[in-house]
Protein backbone atom coordinates (compact mmCIF):
# COMPACT_ATOMS: atom_id res chain seq x y z
CA UNK A 1 0.00 0.00 0.00
CA UNK A 2 1.30 3.51 -0.78
CA UNK A 3 2.08 5.93 2.02
CA UNK A 4 0.31 8.62 0.05
CA UNK A 5 -1.97 8.87 -2.99
CA UNK A 6 -2.63 12.28 -4.51
CA UNK A 7 -3.92 13.83 -7.72
CA UNK A 8 -1.87 16.63 -9.29
CA UNK A 9 -4.20 19.64 -9.50
CA UNK A 10 -1.98 22.54 -10.55
CA UNK A 11 -1.94 23.61 -14.20
CA UNK A 12 1.06 25.86 -13.49
CA UNK A 13 3.39 22.95 -12.60
CA UNK A 14 3.54 21.13 -15.92
CA UNK A 15 7.35 20.99 -16.04
CA UNK A 16 8.18 20.16 -12.45
CA UNK A 17 10.06 16.96 -11.71
CA UNK A 18 8.45 14.40 -9.43
CA UNK A 19 11.14 14.74 -6.75
CA UNK A 20 10.62 18.52 -6.66
CA UNK A 21 6.87 18.06 -6.48
CA UNK A 22 7.25 15.76 -3.47
CA UNK A 23 9.68 18.02 -1.62
CA UNK A 24 8.50 21.51 -2.60
CA UNK A 25 4.76 21.12 -3.13
CA UNK A 26 3.66 18.16 -1.02
CA UNK A 27 6.52 18.69 1.50
CA UNK A 28 6.23 15.19 2.93
CA UNK A 29 9.96 14.56 2.41
CA UNK A 30 12.91 16.81 1.69
CA UNK A 31 15.17 16.19 -1.33
CA UNK A 32 17.78 14.45 0.85
CA UNK A 33 15.14 12.40 2.67
CA UNK A 34 13.71 11.19 -0.64
CA UNK A 35 16.92 9.24 -1.22
CA UNK A 36 17.55 8.29 2.39
CA UNK A 37 14.06 6.82 2.79
CA UNK A 38 14.00 5.01 -0.55
CA UNK A 39 11.05 6.79 -2.14
CA UNK A 40 9.21 4.72 -4.75
CA UNK A 41 6.64 6.23 -7.06
CA UNK A 42 3.93 5.35 -9.54
CA UNK A 43 2.06 7.71 -11.83
CA UNK A 44 -1.21 6.47 -13.25
CA UNK A 45 -0.38 2.95 -11.99
CA UNK A 46 3.02 2.83 -13.76
CA UNK A 47 6.42 2.87 -12.04
CA UNK A 48 8.31 6.09 -12.81
CA UNK A 49 11.68 7.61 -11.98
CA UNK A 50 12.00 10.65 -9.75
CA UNK A 51 13.12 12.65 -12.78
CA UNK A 52 9.69 12.14 -14.40
CA UNK A 53 7.75 15.38 -14.95
CA UNK A 54 4.27 15.53 -13.47
CA UNK A 55 1.26 17.11 -15.12
CA UNK A 56 -2.23 18.09 -14.10
CA UNK A 57 -4.50 15.08 -13.59
CA UNK A 58 -1.69 12.63 -12.82
CA UNK A 59 -2.49 10.18 -10.03
CA UNK A 60 0.58 9.76 -7.81
CA UNK A 61 1.18 6.78 -5.55
CA UNK A 62 4.15 7.31 -3.26
CA UNK A 63 5.73 4.96 -0.76
CA UNK A 64 8.85 5.25 1.39
CA UNK A 65 10.57 3.62 4.34
CA UNK A 66 8.76 4.53 7.54
CA UNK A 67 11.84 4.50 9.75
CA UNK A 68 12.80 8.01 10.87
CA UNK A 69 16.45 8.81 11.62
CA UNK A 70 15.68 11.01 14.59
CA UNK A 71 13.45 9.77 17.38
CA UNK A 72 11.10 12.47 18.60
CA UNK A 73 10.00 12.25 22.21
CA UNK A 74 6.26 12.88 22.67
CA UNK A 75 5.73 15.46 25.41
CA UNK A 76 2.56 16.61 27.10
CA UNK A 77 3.09 20.33 26.55
CA UNK A 78 0.11 22.70 26.93
CA UNK A 79 -1.01 24.25 23.64
CA UNK A 80 -3.58 26.94 22.90
CA UNK A 81 -5.83 25.17 20.39
CA UNK A 82 -7.81 27.40 18.03
CA UNK A 83 -9.35 24.56 16.01
CA UNK A 84 -8.95 20.80 15.78
CA UNK A 85 -10.49 17.90 13.86
CA UNK A 86 -9.35 14.44 12.75
CA UNK A 87 -7.19 15.93 9.98
CA UNK A 88 -5.46 18.99 11.41
CA UNK A 89 -4.99 21.35 14.30
CA UNK A 90 -4.64 25.14 14.41
CA UNK A 91 -2.55 26.48 17.26
CA UNK A 92 -1.78 29.89 18.71
CA UNK A 93 1.95 29.27 19.25
CA UNK A 94 3.50 30.90 22.26
CA UNK A 95 6.50 33.17 21.85
CA UNK A 96 9.70 31.29 22.66
CA UNK A 97 8.46 27.87 21.52
CA UNK A 98 10.60 26.23 18.83
CA UNK A 99 8.52 24.61 16.09
CA UNK A 100 10.74 21.67 15.08
CA UNK A 101 13.51 19.84 16.98
CA UNK A 102 17.03 20.73 15.97
CA UNK A 103 20.51 21.13 17.39
CA UNK A 104 20.11 22.18 21.02
CA UNK A 105 16.31 21.92 20.85
CA UNK A 106 15.42 18.23 20.96
CA UNK A 107 12.61 18.68 23.47
CA UNK A 108 10.00 21.24 24.36
CA UNK A 109 9.13 21.97 20.72
CA UNK A 110 5.78 22.17 19.00
CA UNK A 111 6.54 18.88 17.24
CA UNK A 112 7.16 17.15 20.59
CA UNK A 113 3.76 18.40 21.73
CA UNK A 114 2.09 17.33 18.47
CA UNK A 115 3.63 13.85 18.68
CA UNK A 116 2.07 13.42 22.11
CA UNK A 117 -1.27 14.77 20.95
CA UNK A 118 -1.20 12.67 17.78
CA UNK A 119 -0.25 9.48 19.64
CA UNK A 120 -3.37 9.93 21.73
CA UNK A 121 -5.61 10.57 18.74
CA UNK A 122 -5.04 7.35 16.78
CA UNK A 123 -3.84 9.24 13.66
CA UNK A 124 -1.48 7.69 11.11
CA UNK A 125 0.96 10.41 10.11
CA UNK A 126 4.27 8.94 8.86
CA UNK A 127 6.11 12.04 7.64
CA UNK A 128 9.67 12.86 8.64
CA UNK A 129 8.52 16.23 9.98
CA UNK A 130 5.40 15.33 11.95
CA UNK A 131 2.51 17.50 10.91
CA UNK A 132 4.47 20.67 10.19
CA UNK A 133 3.28 22.46 7.05
CA UNK A 134 4.85 25.88 7.62
CA UNK A 135 6.95 27.39 10.38
CA UNK A 136 7.20 30.40 12.64
CA UNK A 137 10.43 31.71 14.12
CA UNK A 138 11.00 30.85 17.76
CA UNK A 139 10.30 34.40 18.90
CA UNK A 140 7.32 34.88 16.56
CA UNK A 141 4.02 34.00 18.19
CA UNK A 142 0.66 33.25 16.64
CA UNK A 143 -1.38 31.10 14.28
CA UNK A 144 0.19 27.96 12.82
CA UNK A 145 -1.51 24.91 11.29
CA UNK A 146 -0.34 21.29 11.43
CA UNK A 147 -1.62 18.04 9.92
CA UNK A 148 -2.60 14.77 11.56
CA UNK A 149 -2.16 12.59 8.45
CA UNK A 150 -0.11 12.54 5.25
CA UNK A 151 -3.00 13.36 2.92
CA UNK A 152 -3.90 16.49 4.88
CA UNK A 153 -0.25 17.50 5.07
CA UNK A 154 0.06 17.33 1.28
CA UNK A 155 -3.28 19.13 0.79
CA UNK A 156 -2.33 22.04 3.06
CA UNK A 157 1.28 22.27 1.88
CA UNK A 158 0.14 22.57 -1.72
CA UNK A 159 -1.87 25.68 -0.81
CA UNK A 160 1.19 27.33 0.71
CA UNK A 161 3.30 26.46 -2.34
CA UNK A 162 0.74 27.85 -4.80
CA UNK A 163 0.18 30.92 -2.59
CA UNK A 164 -3.51 30.27 -2.07
CA UNK A 165 -3.25 30.86 1.66
CA UNK A 166 -3.51 34.34 3.14
CA UNK A 167 -1.39 35.17 6.18
CA UNK A 168 -1.63 38.37 8.18
CA UNK A 169 0.85 39.40 10.85
CA UNK A 170 0.92 42.37 13.18
CA UNK A 171 4.14 44.07 14.20
CA UNK A 172 5.35 47.02 16.22
CA UNK A 173 8.13 48.73 14.30
CA UNK A 174 10.60 51.51 15.02
CA UNK A 175 9.76 54.79 13.31
CA UNK A 176 6.94 55.74 10.93
CA UNK A 177 7.00 54.68 7.24
CA UNK A 178 6.57 57.50 4.72
CA UNK A 179 3.81 55.59 2.93
CA UNK A 180 0.85 54.24 4.91
CA UNK A 181 0.55 51.26 2.60
CA UNK A 182 3.15 49.65 0.40
CA UNK A 183 4.70 46.66 -1.28
CA UNK A 184 8.23 45.46 -0.60
CA UNK A 185 9.74 43.22 -3.26
CA UNK A 186 13.36 42.09 -3.06
CA UNK A 187 15.56 39.03 -3.40
CA UNK A 188 16.51 37.39 -0.10
CA UNK A 189 19.48 35.09 0.50
CA UNK A 190 21.45 33.78 3.45
CA UNK A 191 23.97 36.34 4.70
CA UNK A 192 27.45 35.08 3.69
CA UNK A 193 28.95 36.88 6.70
CA UNK A 194 26.54 35.35 9.21
CA UNK A 195 24.86 32.03 8.37
CA UNK A 196 22.14 32.62 10.97
CA UNK A 197 20.95 35.76 9.20
CA UNK A 198 19.37 36.54 5.85
CA UNK A 199 19.81 39.62 3.73
CA UNK A 200 18.64 41.38 0.58
CA UNK A 201 20.78 40.07 -2.27
CA UNK A 202 20.47 39.87 -6.09
CA UNK A 203 21.49 36.21 -5.83
CA UNK A 204 18.56 35.35 -3.55
CA UNK A 205 14.96 34.24 -4.06
CA UNK A 206 12.08 36.60 -4.75
CA UNK A 207 10.33 37.84 -1.62
CA UNK A 208 7.19 40.00 -1.55
CA UNK A 209 5.52 41.62 1.45
CA UNK A 210 2.53 43.98 1.63
CA UNK A 211 2.18 46.31 4.61
CA UNK A 212 -0.40 48.69 6.04
CA UNK A 213 0.14 51.13 8.90
CA UNK A 214 -2.62 50.84 11.50
CA UNK A 215 -1.53 53.35 14.15
CA UNK A 216 1.45 55.61 14.79
CA UNK A 217 3.07 57.30 17.75
CA UNK A 218 6.05 59.65 17.84
CA UNK A 219 8.69 57.02 17.04
CA UNK A 220 6.74 53.80 16.59
CA UNK A 221 4.10 52.23 14.34
CA UNK A 222 1.69 49.33 14.54
CA UNK A 223 1.34 47.63 11.16
CA UNK A 224 -0.24 44.74 9.31
CA UNK A 225 2.13 42.57 7.27
CA UNK A 226 0.97 40.21 4.54
CA UNK A 227 3.73 38.03 3.08
CA UNK A 228 3.02 36.90 -0.47
CA UNK A 229 6.02 34.56 -0.35
CA UNK A 230 7.42 32.49 2.51
CA UNK A 231 11.16 33.13 2.77
CA UNK A 232 12.97 32.54 6.04
CA UNK A 233 12.99 35.71 8.18
CA UNK A 234 11.25 37.53 5.31
CA UNK A 235 9.22 40.01 7.37
CA UNK A 236 12.13 40.83 9.64
CA UNK A 237 14.48 41.38 6.71
CA UNK A 238 11.93 43.49 4.82
CA UNK A 239 11.22 45.75 7.76
CA UNK A 240 14.93 46.34 8.18
CA UNK A 241 15.17 47.01 4.43
CA UNK A 242 12.37 49.56 4.74
CA UNK A 243 14.37 51.34 7.43
CA UNK A 244 11.92 50.43 10.19
CA UNK A 245 13.04 47.23 11.94
CA UNK A 246 10.65 45.33 14.16
CA UNK A 247 10.86 46.37 17.79
CA UNK A 248 12.69 43.82 19.92
CA UNK A 249 14.38 42.10 16.99
CA UNK A 250 17.80 41.16 18.34
CA UNK A 251 19.02 39.96 14.93
CA UNK A 252 17.77 42.59 12.47
CA UNK A 253 16.75 45.41 14.79
CA UNK A 254 18.47 48.37 16.36
CA UNK A 255 19.04 49.54 19.94
CA UNK A 256 15.88 51.02 21.42
CA UNK A 257 16.32 52.92 24.68
CA UNK A 258 12.63 53.20 25.52
CA UNK A 259 11.83 49.50 25.20
CA UNK A 260 15.26 47.94 25.59
CA UNK A 261 13.83 44.78 27.17
CA UNK A 262 11.15 44.23 24.50
CA UNK A 263 10.99 40.80 22.89
CA UNK A 264 10.26 40.42 19.17
CA UNK A 265 7.04 42.34 18.42
CA UNK A 266 5.85 40.07 15.59
CA UNK A 267 2.68 37.97 15.76
CA UNK A 268 0.89 35.75 13.23
CA UNK A 269 -2.60 37.19 13.64
CA UNK A 270 -4.65 35.48 10.94
CA UNK A 271 -4.54 32.55 8.53
CA UNK A 272 -6.99 31.91 5.69
CA UNK A 273 -6.81 28.38 4.31
CA UNK A 274 -9.07 25.65 2.92
CA UNK A 275 -9.37 22.46 4.96
CA UNK A 276 -9.73 18.98 3.46
CA UNK A 277 -13.24 18.20 2.25
CA UNK A 278 -14.35 21.84 2.34
CA UNK A 279 -15.06 24.12 -0.61
CA UNK A 280 -14.66 27.47 1.14
CA UNK A 281 -11.59 28.76 2.92
CA UNK A 282 -11.72 29.23 6.68
CA UNK A 283 -10.22 32.17 8.54
CA UNK A 284 -8.46 31.48 11.84
CA UNK A 285 -7.41 34.39 14.02
CA UNK A 286 -5.92 35.12 17.42
CA UNK A 287 -6.01 37.99 19.89
CA UNK A 288 -3.32 40.64 20.08
CA UNK A 289 -0.72 39.34 22.58
CA UNK A 290 -0.39 40.96 25.98
CA UNK A 291 3.21 42.00 25.23
CA UNK A 292 1.85 44.19 22.42
CA UNK A 293 -0.91 45.65 24.59
CA UNK A 294 1.52 46.66 27.33
CA UNK A 295 3.63 48.71 24.93
CA UNK A 296 0.62 50.17 23.11
CA UNK A 297 -0.93 51.29 26.41
CA UNK A 298 2.33 52.91 27.48
CA UNK A 299 2.63 54.81 24.19
CA UNK A 300 -1.02 55.92 24.41
CA UNK A 301 -0.49 57.17 27.97
CA UNK A 302 2.51 59.22 26.90
CA UNK A 303 0.46 60.88 24.15
CA UNK A 304 -2.36 61.65 26.58
CA UNK A 305 0.11 63.06 29.11
CA UNK A 306 1.55 65.36 26.46
CA UNK A 307 -1.91 66.56 25.44
CA UNK A 308 -1.62 65.26 21.88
Amino acid sequence: MPNLSVVVEEQTLQNIRLDRYVSEVLRVLSRSQIKARNLKSKINKKDVKLSHHVKQGDILELSWDKKEPDFIIPQDIPLEIIYEDENCVVINKAQGMVVHPGAGNRQGTLVNALCFRRSNSGSNFTGIRPGIVHRLDRETSGIIIAAYNDETHAFLARQFFTRKTKKTYIALICGIPKEKTGRIETFIARDPKNRKRFTVSPSGKTAVTLYKVIKTWKNYSLIFLRPKTGRTHQLRVHMRCLGHPILGDSVYGCDDKKFKDASLMLHSKKLEITLPGEAMARVFSSNVPERFMEIIKKLDREISANGK
